[in-house]
């Protein structure tokens, strides 16, 4: 099963593509999808659309998981993050995409073993997870990490049914 964890952000949004077979995860792809920051909202927010819409065309993931907002400290900041989340979560479920969605604290538990985990140790966890890994950046760390804490998600879920 091919696996789509997203870090969204209005600026950057991270991407991260696994392979879960079992408990085997093996990695595909990840990068960043970036928008002009001199460009009105309305056209950034389109645009993150646009490339999420051609990255799921290409990659044809089977489910999707996204991050949950935090509250920055700044209200403003925190509405353009809500505002991208959202597009994020409108492309993948216009596909036909179920999507799983995880506080950070959650998929860095489920990644390092503990939700208060650095970017440094989520960063170093997901390079062991997934052997030969070369990870476009913190975004896309984050991404892939959103896409691991799913794919044991899915494995606990499909445990208990199994029961």
């Amino acid at each position: 099963m091919i696996l789509l964890g997203l870090d969204p952000g209005l600026g950057t949004t991270g991407w991260g593509l696994i392979r879960a077979e079992g408990n085997c995860l093996s990695h595909l792809a990840n990068g960043r999808l970036k928008t002009d920051s001199a460009a009105p909202l309305a056209r950034r927010l389109a645009h993150l659309d646009a490339m999420l819409t051609a990255l799921v065309a290409d990659h044809a993931p089977a489910a999707a998981a996204v991050e949950e907002v935090f509250v920055n400290a700044n209200p403003q900041s925190t509405l353009k993050l809500g505002q991208a989340r959202g597009v994020v979560i409108c492309a993948v479920a216009r596909a036909g995409l179920e999507v799983g969605e995880y506080a950070a604290r959650l998929v860095k538990k489920s990644v390092v073993g503990v939700g208060s985990a650095d970017k440094a140790q989520v960063h170093a966890m997901v390079a062991r997870l997934l052997p030969g890994v070369v990870i476009d950046g913190a975004d896309a760390a984050d991404a892939l990490a959103v896409a691991i804490c799913h794919a044991h998600h899915l494995a606990s879920l499909r445990v208990m049914l199994a029961r």
